[in-house]
């Protein structure tokens, strides 16, 4: 059996399965089915959250089976959020919370304003 295809090889538009048979009793199904959020991911994708799941959400061991850097597979990660239709999180950093110290020790902001920086 050939793996479905996900997205049209024409186009790259989505595709839909249209006819869906039983392989114990031969029952068919036509009509149009949508494939889900998983049938929006190429292969390359679906064997990225294969490794995720084996590795039990480790992207650190599913970069080192995929032979690629942690970086590549954190921006394959999130090409994967995009396809499904999510946005990434931001990975932009809090504030220091050392700095947010040295500043309230120098004077340089209240209390106050440490505890907003520190909830950030």
């Amino acid at each position: 059996m050939y793996p479905i295809l996900t997205s049209c090889p024409v186009c790259a538009g989505e595709l839909t399965a249209t006819r869906l048979q039983c392989t114990t009793c031969g029952t068919a199904l036509e009509g149009q089915f949508a494939l889900g959020r998983l049938g929006r991911l190429n292969r390359d994708q679906l064997r990225f959250v294969e490794l995720l799941v084996k590795n039990r959400g480790n992207i650190n061991q599913v970069a080192n089976d995929l032979n690629v850097s942690y970086t590549t597979a954190r921006t394959r990660m999130d090409e994967i959020v995009a396809a499904l239709g999510y946005t990434p999180q931001s990975e932009e950093p809090g504030p220091d919370r050392r700095e947010v110290l040295r500043r309230l020790e120098a004077g340089e902001i209240n209390a106050e304003e440490a505890l907003k920086l520190l909830r950030r």
